[in-house]
């Protein structure tokens, strides 16, 4: 695991040197503090993934927030975003406590590692087809070094078109895989995929995802990744 480490730690310190895409270099170091967070230095640089270098799940996101990621400088941190995922993280015993506000709030992950398709905010919450395809190598390299993942989950439909082109590029068939809450894909020989819909406030405000959906996911994805544990309880 200390290699696993150590490897992460090395595509993270190239990724927050990345300068590749000029739209989002632009955009996320002219972002301006929210009157909340005057007087905070934000982060404006790409967001590295974090967790257990030892993980058997993926969680995968779209890109940070403004002024979640954008500001704080760790993926779905200190937005409410954030706040909506780490509690049922928490509650699936993924993490150590149900909160992520900082990079020094002592939050750890266990058994989880999360990260996100592009790694600078992009406007509109739309990175452009060549801003995911720049990013994608420090996923392909995420995924290279986690080598006990068992399964992925995609927060959204963009995020599962992100993963379904490695996935492409892996040698699995994709072909007609859709988006649909729940899903559930064989990768063969990748991890199992499954599908959520992302925690934004307009879909945690609206319904369309609660705590107890996302949940559900994720426990459907440790009872198949880890079978045998399912029939002893």
């Amino acid at each position: 695991m200390e290699d696993q480490a150590y490897a992460l730690s090395k595509i993270n310190a190239d990724l927050v040197l990345c300068r590749l895409c000029p739209r989002l270099v632009a955009f996320r170091e002219g972002v301006m503090p929210r009157a909340s967070f005057r007087g905070q230095d934000y982060w404006r640089k790409p967001v590295p993934g974090f967790g257990d270098p030892a993980a058997w799940l993926l969680v995968l996101g779209l890109a940070p927030a403004a002024h979640g990621g954008n500001r704080t400088g760790r993926v779905f941190t200190g937005d409410a975003s954030a706040s909506f995922l780490f509690k049922v993280l928490f509650r699936a015993g993924l993490a150590n406590h149900p909160a992520s506000i900082s990079r020094n709030d002592g939050l750890a992950l266990n058994g989880c590692y999360v990260t996100a398709a592009v790694r600078c905010v992009p406007p509109g919450d739309r990175p452009s087809p060549d801003e995911f395809r720049n990013c994608s190598t420090y996923l392909r390299r995420e995924l290279a070094v986690l080598g006990d993942l068992r399964a992925v989950l995609a927060l959204g439909g963009l995020a599962f078109r992100a993963y379904l082109d490695y996935a492409r590029g892996r040698g699995a068939q994709v072909r007609g895989m859709k988006f649909v809450h729940g899903a559930r894909f064989l990768m063969d020989p990748l991890p199992k995929l499954y599908c959520a819909y992302h925690p934004s406030p307009r879909n945690v405000n609206t319904g369309r995802l609660t705590q107890d959906m996302l949940l559900d996911v994720l426990r459907r994805a440790r009872e198949e990744s880890f079978p045998a544990e399912a029939v002893q309880r």
